[in-house]
């Protein structure tokens, strides 16, 4: 209770302060939080709104027998209390306003002088009303509900009496550590102050040696005074240490270097939370702050199954959840989006929205059908967040976030959608596929060439995503992802009336299809560059040569296009790293035709009965793959095959690499850095060269 009653403090604390920092004009005063469990002497709350003329009443109340219920709020106190109530103006537009208990805590006993002294360990439990009033006329009231312990005082004086442990490093901690047996003397420990000095004298020649017989300071064989000069060696004296007895090896024998942290003892009270600090830069898993030096909070849901309203999201951390509540009422309005989140350099980014309504219900409605005798409808409730935030090494560059809203019919289950997404780049740039060959599972990137800039365009090779009822109306689109083949379909309705215009069948059913591929180019590589065309290829359509039969045929109509084949060839070209690095070499489309039909008699109702009946016909699309075995690595030249110790592909060691470090393709170390002792070694080469001979001349001089 009192972590919850803590982080209700906090929320709605943080939701004063972003009153605060709105310019807007509040009319109305409310207090912040409305009702408060207290278990200390000392309460406060805030008040927010418009302060002019604020009088204040206190008074302790009870609840009615009959109904329950406390009195209504009243500028002129009901009762007298035993608090204190204090505000204090905090800003334009709030006001704390502070309780503090008028009595002593302390329980009644014998030896208790204080006269308003706790008769029974519960010491106070009352419930009290405080009134905000405007010339005479409650405008907002505080709900206090108490209960409040007395506080058990200790008859004597604590002992300040403390074990001092000396630090291990330098003194060690059991100065006789043979000392094992309380209140005995132990045989051979010299050091034992249990031992009589009778008794000391049975053993005192043989006494437990080292650091464990108490001995923390022996005389080490460096020392000078270690050894006698009959013993001595000759180098001794040059090679002696000569230091205080307190430097010896065997300080901090038995002191291993761990420390014993605390642990908390269990404990009732209220967690104390320390203010958030923002990083400098941002690093994965870090929270996102706000200007407020807040966090940045979406609702996510909890490992409990819970959704947490006020989760922070961590940087570079993408998710998604989901949140479900029963609405008897209609919510109120969703907050400002626009919220100033800081960059990780030292700015400020504003969150953009973009509104959307949602067309399908059943992704956020569970009884969406439930009677109601006096249905009430919400508009604009918002069922769905998405957010995309933008980064750029250590910071942020831009956050979006889509807000999907509907109407809906309370009472009902919502769903409600959350989802964050960390894209590299800014706002304009869309993620890669690969570098510089595409990946499997990453999307096939498509453009259009804009003609008025010589640029590229993205755009999509899409696939259907059919939704529920299987209609391509309500079908969604996915991307077509490289190395995966796939096939996807849907469901088009036709009548008996459209098989009539079999010509606009054709049309509408090729146009829906050829939406899917609104591109006219296929990137090669996985990271193209959107200005320069080498980079692109354009994609072919295959046409087929199919000759349309007369449309005399009722409910039937031929050669319509119903399924869009994309087939994909692709080949390895090279490799980085030894990675094969896969490119797309040719992209064709092709549409398949078939002859659709009516059929009559089927189920209970007869098409072709009805002109205006309608029967479902399937449209399908696929993506293939196909990789191409001619594409090779380059032909090998003449010289690469006869002298193959030349080959640097099958040799450790060959020539042409003789000055490998001395190029850019070497990256062990600096260029610079390579250059310059290439340069001492061409150097030394230069010196052996000019030098070696004349040398050799002077050996092979004849001797005269």
């Amino acid at each position: 209770m009192a972590q919850l009653l803590s982080s209700r403090v906090v929320f709605h604390f943080l939701c004063m302060i972003i009153m605060l920092l709105n310019d807007g004009t509040i009319c109305n005063v409310v207090f912040q939080p409305a009702f408060i469990l207290a278990s200390g002497p000392r309460i406060s709350s805030f008040l927010v709104g418009n302060l002019s003329g604020i009088s204040f009443s206190l008074s302790s109340v009870s609840s009615s027998n009959a109904t329950g219920s406390i009195p209504s709020s009243s500028c002129r106190p009901i009762s007298q209390t035993q608090w204190n109530l204090s505000n204090e103006l905090v800003g334009k537009n709030a006001m704390l306003v502070r309780l503090s208990l008028n009595r002593s805590l302390q329980l009644c006993g014998n030896e208790t002088s204080v006269p308003d002294c706790c008769l029974e360990p519960l010491c106070l439990q009352e419930t009290l009303l405080v009134s905000a009033c405007v010339d005479e006329t409650p405008k907002a009231s505080l709900i206090i509900q108490t209960q409040i312990y007395a506080q058990i005082v200790p008859n004597k004086p604590p002992s300040e009496n403390k074990t001092v442990i000396p630090n291990q490093v330098f003194e060690p901690l059991g100065r006789c550590p043979c000392d094992v047996s309380p209140a005995e003397c132990d045989i051979r420990c010299c050091c034992d102050q249990d031992c009589t000095q009778e008794v000391l004298g049975l053993f005192a020649t043989h006494c437990l040696p080292g650091p464990f017989g108490g001995s923390f300071s022996p005389v080490p064989e460096y020392q000078c005074s270690a050894q006698s000069s009959a013993n001595d060696p000759d180098w001794f004296p040059f090679l002696c240490v000569t230091s205080p007895s307190d430097n010896n090896p065997f300080l901090g024998l038995f002191y291993n270097g761990g420390t014993v942290s605390p642990k908390p003892s269990p404990s009732f009270q209220a967690l104390q939370m320390t203010a958030p600090v923002p990083p400098i830069n941002y690093r994965q898993g870090d929270p996102v702050f706000t200007k407020d030096d807040q966090y940045f909070t979406i609702p996510q849901s909890s490992g409990l199954g819970q959704c947490a309203e006020n989760a922070p999201v961590a940087f570079l951390e993408n998710f998604e959840s989901q949140c479900v509540s029963m609405l008897q009422s209609c919510p109120q309005p969703s907050d400002d989006l626009k919220v100033d989140i800081k960059d990780g350099w030292g700015g400020i980014v504003t969150v953009s929205f973009v509104d959307e309504i949602a067309d399908d219900l059943r992704l956020f409605l569970a009884n969406s059908r439930e009677n109601m005798s006096v249905p009430q409808q919400c508009g604009n409730v918002v069922v769905a967040l998405r957010y995309t935030l933008y980064w750029r090494e250590n910071g942020l560059t831009a956050i979006t976030v889509t807000r999907t809203t509907a109407n809906i019919t309370v009472p009902v289950s919502l769903t409600r959608r959350y989802s964050a997404v960390f894209v590299n780049g800014n706002e304009t740039s869309q993620s890669n596929s690969g570098n510089p060959g595409y990946q499997v599972k990453r999307p096939v990137i498509g453009g259009i060439l804009v003609s008025d800039t010589e640029d590229i365009q993205r755009a999509l090779i899409n696939l259907w995503q059919p939704g529920g009822d299987g209609l391509c109306s309500s079908a969604e689109l996915r991307p077509a992802l490289f190395g995966i083949n796939s096939t996807s379909g849907c469901m088009i309705p036709a009548s008996l009336l459209d098989m009539t215009q079999c010509s606009q069948l054709r049309e509408t059913v090729h146009g829906l299809l050829a939406g899917l591929v609104p591109a006219t180019l296929v990137s090669t590589t996985g990271k193209p560059n959107f200005s320069n065309l080498s980079d692109w290829i354009n994609i072919t359509t295959s046409v087929q040569n199919s000759s349309q039969p007369a449309e005399n045929s009722t409910g039937e109509c031929s050669a319509v296009p119903t399924h869009l084949r994309i087939h994909i060839w692709s080949g390895i070209m090279g490799r980085v790293q030894g990675v094969p690095q896969t490119f797309i070499q040719a992209v064709e489309i092709s549409f398949i035709e078939t002859t659709w039909r009516i059929e009559c008699g089927m189920g209970r109702v007869n098409p072709c009965l009805n002109p205006e009946l309608m029967q479902n016909f399937p449209v399908t699309s696929s993506v293939t793959f196909t990789d191409n075995p001619l594409i090779t690595q380059p032909p090998r030249s003449r010289f690469s095959i006869n002298f193959t110790e030349f080959d640097c592909d099958r040799n450790d060691v060959c020539w042409p690499e003789l000055a490998f470090p001395l190029t850019r393709y070497y990256t062990g170390e600096p260029y610079s850095q390579a250059l310059a002792k290439g340069l001492v070694l061409v150097f030394f080469f230069i010196a052996a060269s000019v030098l070696g001979t004349p040398w050799r001349q002077i050996r092979q001089r004849p001797q005269r």
